[in-house]
Protein backbone atom coordinates (compact mmCIF):
# COMPACT_ATOMS: atom_id res chain seq x y z
CA UNK A 1 0.00 0.00 0.00
CA UNK A 2 1.47 3.39 -0.79
CA UNK A 3 1.76 6.11 1.70
CA UNK A 4 -0.65 9.31 1.42
CA UNK A 5 0.63 11.84 -0.35
CA UNK A 6 -0.45 15.44 1.72
CA UNK A 7 1.62 17.56 -1.24
CA UNK A 8 -0.55 15.76 -3.98
CA UNK A 9 -4.44 16.51 -2.06
CA UNK A 10 -2.60 20.26 -1.78
CA UNK A 11 -2.38 20.58 -5.25
CA UNK A 12 -5.72 19.38 -6.08
CA UNK A 13 -6.87 21.94 -3.53
CA UNK A 14 -5.15 24.86 -4.63
CA UNK A 15 -5.64 24.08 -8.21
CA UNK A 16 -8.01 26.99 -9.89
CA UNK A 17 -11.11 25.12 -11.08
CA UNK A 18 -10.47 26.37 -14.79
CA UNK A 19 -7.61 28.28 -16.88
CA UNK A 20 -8.77 31.88 -17.90
CA UNK A 21 -8.51 30.52 -21.72
CA UNK A 22 -11.17 28.02 -20.90
CA UNK A 23 -13.40 30.27 -18.91
CA UNK A 24 -15.88 31.57 -22.02
CA UNK A 25 -15.89 27.77 -22.84
CA UNK A 26 -16.38 26.66 -19.13
CA UNK A 27 -19.78 29.19 -18.69
CA UNK A 28 -21.25 28.19 -21.91
CA UNK A 29 -21.00 24.47 -20.87
CA UNK A 30 -22.05 25.39 -17.21
CA UNK A 31 -25.60 26.68 -19.18
CA UNK A 32 -26.30 23.53 -20.54
CA UNK A 33 -26.72 21.66 -17.19
CA UNK A 34 -29.32 24.67 -16.60
CA UNK A 35 -30.85 24.12 -19.64
CA UNK A 36 -31.58 20.58 -19.55
CA UNK A 37 -32.55 20.82 -15.95
CA UNK A 38 -34.76 23.29 -16.99
CA UNK A 39 -36.55 21.03 -19.90
CA UNK A 40 -36.98 18.00 -17.59
CA UNK A 41 -38.06 19.46 -14.36
CA UNK A 42 -40.70 21.59 -16.77
CA UNK A 43 -42.48 18.38 -16.87
CA UNK A 44 -43.79 18.81 -13.45
CA UNK A 45 -45.85 21.74 -14.71
CA UNK A 46 -46.72 20.00 -17.70
CA UNK A 47 -48.41 17.02 -16.32
CA UNK A 48 -51.47 18.45 -14.88
CA UNK A 49 -51.11 21.52 -17.06
CA UNK A 50 -51.97 19.20 -19.97
CA UNK A 51 -54.11 16.65 -17.89
CA UNK A 52 -56.67 19.43 -18.04
CA UNK A 53 -56.10 20.50 -21.39
CA UNK A 54 -57.29 17.03 -22.50
CA UNK A 55 -58.91 15.44 -19.96
CA UNK A 56 -56.62 12.63 -19.24
CA UNK A 57 -56.64 9.97 -16.54
CA UNK A 58 -53.85 10.36 -13.97
CA UNK A 59 -52.53 7.31 -15.99
CA UNK A 60 -52.73 8.65 -19.32
CA UNK A 61 -50.72 12.25 -18.25
CA UNK A 62 -47.96 10.03 -16.87
CA UNK A 63 -46.96 9.16 -20.37
CA UNK A 64 -45.39 12.73 -20.31
CA UNK A 65 -42.86 11.14 -18.67
CA UNK A 66 -42.87 8.31 -20.19
CA UNK A 67 -42.44 9.62 -23.43
CA UNK A 68 -39.43 12.17 -22.35
CA UNK A 69 -37.59 9.39 -20.44
CA UNK A 70 -37.73 7.03 -23.10
CA UNK A 71 -36.28 9.51 -25.75
CA UNK A 72 -33.26 9.34 -23.04
CA UNK A 73 -33.06 5.45 -23.25
CA UNK A 74 -32.97 5.51 -27.11
CA UNK A 75 -30.43 8.49 -27.78
CA UNK A 76 -28.15 7.79 -25.07
CA UNK A 77 -26.05 5.21 -26.56
CA UNK A 78 -26.40 6.29 -30.46
CA UNK A 79 -25.09 9.81 -29.11
CA UNK A 80 -22.13 8.39 -27.32
CA UNK A 81 -21.34 6.91 -30.99
CA UNK A 82 -21.63 10.06 -32.54
CA UNK A 83 -19.18 12.07 -30.44
CA UNK A 84 -16.84 9.64 -31.16
CA UNK A 85 -16.91 10.85 -34.68
CA UNK A 86 -17.30 14.22 -34.39
CA UNK A 87 -16.43 15.41 -31.05
CA UNK A 88 -18.04 16.99 -28.09
CA UNK A 89 -18.36 20.30 -29.80
CA UNK A 90 -20.21 19.25 -32.81
CA UNK A 91 -22.17 16.91 -30.68
CA UNK A 92 -22.74 19.80 -27.89
CA UNK A 93 -24.42 21.72 -31.37
CA UNK A 94 -26.35 18.65 -32.66
CA UNK A 95 -28.10 18.10 -29.00
CA UNK A 96 -28.94 21.78 -28.91
CA UNK A 97 -30.36 21.89 -32.46
CA UNK A 98 -32.72 18.70 -31.45
CA UNK A 99 -33.73 20.24 -28.19
CA UNK A 100 -34.72 23.78 -30.10
CA UNK A 101 -36.60 21.31 -32.84
CA UNK A 102 -38.29 19.46 -30.26
CA UNK A 103 -39.37 22.49 -28.26
CA UNK A 104 -40.73 24.15 -31.76
CA UNK A 105 -43.34 21.51 -31.95
CA UNK A 106 -44.92 22.71 -29.44
CA UNK A 107 -46.73 24.87 -31.57
CA UNK A 108 -48.70 22.86 -34.00
CA UNK A 109 -49.14 20.97 -31.50
CA UNK A 110 -51.17 23.69 -29.14
CA UNK A 111 -52.50 24.15 -32.66
CA UNK A 112 -53.84 21.17 -33.86
CA UNK A 113 -54.57 19.94 -29.60
CA UNK A 114 -53.42 16.13 -30.44
CA UNK A 115 -52.16 14.86 -26.93
CA UNK A 116 -49.62 12.54 -29.29
CA UNK A 117 -48.12 15.20 -31.04
CA UNK A 118 -47.20 16.84 -27.55
CA UNK A 119 -45.75 13.59 -26.52
CA UNK A 120 -43.62 13.10 -29.63
CA UNK A 121 -42.56 16.84 -29.23
CA UNK A 122 -41.12 15.77 -25.69
CA UNK A 123 -39.53 12.38 -26.63
CA UNK A 124 -37.46 14.69 -29.45
CA UNK A 125 -36.53 17.10 -27.10
CA UNK A 126 -34.87 14.42 -24.57
CA UNK A 127 -33.55 12.90 -27.48
CA UNK A 128 -31.42 16.13 -27.76
CA UNK A 129 -30.66 16.95 -23.97
CA UNK A 130 -28.97 13.03 -24.24
CA UNK A 131 -26.93 14.51 -26.49
CA UNK A 132 -26.13 17.36 -24.15
CA UNK A 133 -26.16 15.30 -21.33
CA UNK A 134 -23.14 12.81 -22.90
CA UNK A 135 -21.05 15.77 -24.19
CA UNK A 136 -21.19 18.24 -21.04
CA UNK A 137 -20.32 15.78 -18.26
CA UNK A 138 -16.73 14.31 -19.73
CA UNK A 139 -16.40 18.12 -21.57
CA UNK A 140 -16.72 19.85 -18.16
CA UNK A 141 -13.95 17.90 -17.03
CA UNK A 142 -11.32 18.93 -19.76
CA UNK A 143 -11.32 23.07 -19.45
CA UNK A 144 -9.21 23.50 -16.56
CA UNK A 145 -6.50 21.96 -14.93
CA UNK A 146 -6.82 17.82 -14.48
CA UNK A 147 -6.25 18.51 -10.53
CA UNK A 148 -9.60 19.80 -10.07
CA UNK A 149 -11.20 18.50 -12.57
CA UNK A 150 -13.52 16.62 -10.14
CA UNK A 151 -14.65 20.14 -8.01
CA UNK A 152 -15.56 21.19 -11.86
CA UNK A 153 -17.62 18.80 -12.46
CA UNK A 154 -19.34 19.00 -9.21
CA UNK A 155 -19.45 22.47 -9.72
CA UNK A 156 -21.42 22.02 -12.78
CA UNK A 157 -23.83 19.44 -12.15
CA UNK A 158 -24.97 22.33 -8.72
CA UNK A 159 -26.42 23.93 -12.04
CA UNK A 160 -28.72 21.00 -12.07
CA UNK A 161 -30.76 22.30 -9.15
CA UNK A 162 -30.74 25.85 -10.11
CA UNK A 163 -32.61 24.64 -13.63
CA UNK A 164 -34.82 22.66 -11.32
CA UNK A 165 -36.13 25.85 -9.01
CA UNK A 166 -35.93 28.19 -12.04
CA UNK A 167 -38.64 25.83 -13.92
CA UNK A 168 -40.98 25.46 -11.02
CA UNK A 169 -40.95 29.04 -10.97
CA UNK A 170 -41.28 30.18 -14.36
CA UNK A 171 -43.67 27.01 -15.27
CA UNK A 172 -46.20 28.21 -12.81
CA UNK A 173 -46.28 31.78 -13.90
CA UNK A 174 -46.11 30.94 -17.67
CA UNK A 175 -48.03 28.12 -17.58
CA UNK A 176 -50.00 27.43 -14.84
CA UNK A 177 -51.96 30.15 -15.39
CA UNK A 178 -55.61 29.47 -16.66
CA UNK A 179 -58.93 28.46 -14.38
CA UNK A 180 -58.97 25.68 -12.89
CA UNK A 181 -62.48 24.32 -12.91
CA UNK A 182 -63.82 21.16 -11.18
CA UNK A 183 -65.14 17.82 -12.62
CA UNK A 184 -68.86 18.43 -11.80
CA UNK A 185 -68.12 22.51 -13.65
CA UNK A 186 -66.66 20.48 -16.52
CA UNK A 187 -69.90 18.42 -16.99
CA UNK A 188 -72.04 20.99 -17.00
CA UNK A 189 -70.48 22.56 -19.56
CA UNK A 190 -71.06 22.89 -23.45
CA UNK A 191 -69.01 20.95 -25.99
CA UNK A 192 -68.50 24.41 -27.52
CA UNK A 193 -67.48 25.88 -23.92
CA UNK A 194 -65.48 22.62 -23.26
CA UNK A 195 -63.49 22.79 -26.58
CA UNK A 196 -63.05 26.59 -26.16
CA UNK A 197 -61.51 25.82 -21.88
CA UNK A 198 -58.97 23.27 -23.62
CA UNK A 199 -58.11 24.75 -26.73
CA UNK A 200 -57.11 27.59 -24.27
CA UNK A 201 -55.25 25.90 -22.03
CA UNK A 202 -53.17 24.14 -24.72
CA UNK A 203 -52.30 27.51 -26.22
CA UNK A 204 -50.75 28.32 -23.01
CA UNK A 205 -47.40 25.70 -23.66
CA UNK A 206 -46.74 28.39 -27.24
CA UNK A 207 -44.81 31.11 -25.56
CA UNK A 208 -42.80 29.80 -23.05
CA UNK A 209 -41.62 27.12 -25.46
CA UNK A 210 -40.78 28.96 -28.06
CA UNK A 211 -38.98 30.88 -25.41
CA UNK A 212 -37.00 28.36 -24.73
CA UNK A 213 -36.27 26.65 -27.76
CA UNK A 214 -34.82 30.08 -28.90
CA UNK A 215 -33.06 30.08 -25.35
CA UNK A 216 -31.40 26.52 -27.09
CA UNK A 217 -30.53 28.35 -30.08
CA UNK A 218 -28.70 31.00 -28.82
CA UNK A 219 -26.76 29.15 -26.90
CA UNK A 220 -25.60 27.55 -29.58
CA UNK A 221 -24.84 30.18 -31.41
CA UNK A 222 -22.48 31.34 -28.92
CA UNK A 223 -21.04 28.04 -28.63
CA UNK A 224 -20.60 27.62 -32.61
CA UNK A 225 -18.79 31.00 -32.78
CA UNK A 226 -16.75 30.60 -29.42
CA UNK A 227 -12.94 29.06 -29.62
CA UNK A 228 -13.24 26.00 -27.47
CA UNK A 229 -11.39 22.77 -27.54
CA UNK A 230 -12.74 19.93 -29.64
CA UNK A 231 -12.18 16.46 -28.46
CA UNK A 232 -12.57 13.28 -30.83
CA UNK A 233 -12.55 10.27 -28.69
CA UNK A 234 -9.03 7.95 -29.56
CA UNK A 235 -7.58 4.74 -28.72
CA UNK A 236 -4.47 3.17 -27.61
CA UNK A 237 -4.81 0.19 -30.25
CA UNK A 238 -2.11 -1.08 -28.80
CA UNK A 239 -2.88 -0.92 -24.82
CA UNK A 240 -6.86 -1.00 -25.46
CA UNK A 241 -8.61 -3.43 -27.91
CA UNK A 242 -11.23 -1.88 -29.68
CA UNK A 243 -14.45 -4.53 -29.05
CA UNK A 244 -17.24 -1.76 -30.03
CA UNK A 245 -20.70 -2.70 -29.86
CA UNK A 246 -23.52 -2.67 -26.71
CA UNK A 247 -22.07 -6.39 -26.00
CA UNK A 248 -18.41 -5.43 -24.89
CA UNK A 249 -20.78 -2.22 -22.74
CA UNK A 250 -23.11 -5.16 -21.20
CA UNK A 251 -19.39 -7.14 -20.31
CA UNK A 252 -18.82 -4.57 -17.48
CA UNK A 253 -20.05 -6.05 -14.41
CA UNK A 254 -20.25 -2.50 -11.96
CA UNK A 255 -21.29 -0.86 -15.01
CA UNK A 256 -24.62 -2.86 -15.50
CA UNK A 257 -25.05 -2.67 -11.73
CA UNK A 258 -24.80 1.09 -11.68
CA UNK A 259 -27.00 1.14 -14.67
CA UNK A 260 -29.89 -0.51 -12.79
CA UNK A 261 -29.07 1.39 -9.51
CA UNK A 262 -29.34 4.40 -11.58
CA UNK A 263 -33.21 3.21 -13.15
CA UNK A 264 -34.72 2.88 -9.58
CA UNK A 265 -33.42 6.11 -8.91
CA UNK A 266 -34.52 7.96 -11.71
CA UNK A 267 -37.67 6.25 -11.49
CA UNK A 268 -38.00 6.86 -7.65
CA UNK A 269 -37.60 10.49 -8.49
CA UNK A 270 -39.60 11.19 -11.11
CA UNK A 271 -42.53 9.24 -9.85
CA UNK A 272 -42.38 11.16 -6.38
CA UNK A 273 -41.87 14.40 -8.49
CA UNK A 274 -44.56 13.92 -10.88
CA UNK A 275 -47.50 12.59 -8.55
CA UNK A 276 -47.21 13.67 -5.06
CA UNK A 277 -49.21 17.06 -5.41
CA UNK A 278 -52.04 14.92 -6.87
CA UNK A 279 -51.66 12.52 -4.39
CA UNK A 280 -52.05 15.11 -1.56
CA UNK A 281 -54.89 16.47 -3.28
CA UNK A 282 -56.41 13.11 -3.84
CA UNK A 283 -56.08 12.59 0.58
CA UNK A 284 -56.77 16.25 1.20
CA UNK A 285 -59.31 17.57 -1.44
CA UNK A 286 -59.34 21.32 -2.05
CA UNK A 287 -55.41 21.63 -2.00
CA UNK A 288 -54.43 23.96 -4.46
Amino acid sequence: MSAPNPAGRATRRSAPITDPRYLVPFILITSLFFLWAFGVNLNDILIPHLKKAFGLTDFQSSFIQVAFFGGYFVAAFPAGKVMERIGYKKGILAGLAICATGALLFIPASSIRVYEVFLFALFVMACGQSFLEVAANPYATILGPAESSERRLNFVQSFNATGAVVASLLGRSLILTGVAYSPSQIASMTAAQLQAYQSAEASTVKLPYMLIAGVFLLVAGLIYFTPMPDVVETRDHEEVPRHGGLGSVLSQGHLVKGVIAQFFYVGAQVGVASFVIRFAQHNVPGTS
